[in-house]
């Protein structure tokens, strides 16, 4: 536990500890999904968004808007997941070098087998050292924060 921080402004108090726990917790999500021997975290956030998408398929630039990555970081990440074959990539009818995004049913299946890693390491991280009622709690706070 730490002890409190008379020092520091709340408001960079809070930032401070909101970036050093979402830091940790990705890193043990990252650790815990490697030892399974599954990709990493991105792979499953843009899965898990081109899989929503479901037939229709997703533009790159809106799989970009929706996991806040830069062009550059989201088209490597999305030749990787291609040359694996759990996305594929057709060009749009409407823009000749715009492409649509759809997960394959291998896609799916690495997808569903990456969740339940994800989600015990996010209980071991979060729900574990947290009192009963504390996670809603501070989702409450934090989606004030998101508005």
């Amino acid at each position: 536990m730490h002890k409190p921080d008379t020092q520091t402004p709340p408001g960079e108090a809070v930032w401070t500890r909101l970036a050093r726990s979402s830091d940790r917790i990705r890193g043990r999500i990252e650790r815990d999904l490697a030892d399974a021997g599954l990709p990493c975290l991105q792979w499953y956030d843009a899965l898990l968004e081109i899989e929503r998408a479901d037939r229709e398929g997703l533009r790159q630039f809106e799989l970009q808007q929706r996991l806040l990555l830069p062009q550059y970081g989201l088209s490597r990440l999305l030749q990787r997941i291609a040359a694996a074959g759990l996305i594929t990539r057709t060009p749009c009818p409407a823009d000749g070098r715009g492409q649509i995004l759809r997960v394959t049913a291998q896609g799916r299946q690495v997808r569903a087998t990456m969740w339940p890693v994800y989600a015990a390491a996010m209980a071991a991280a979060i729900e574990a050292k947290l009192e009963p009622g504390d996670a809603a709690r501070l989702a409450g706070l934090l989606d004030r924060l998101l508005d």
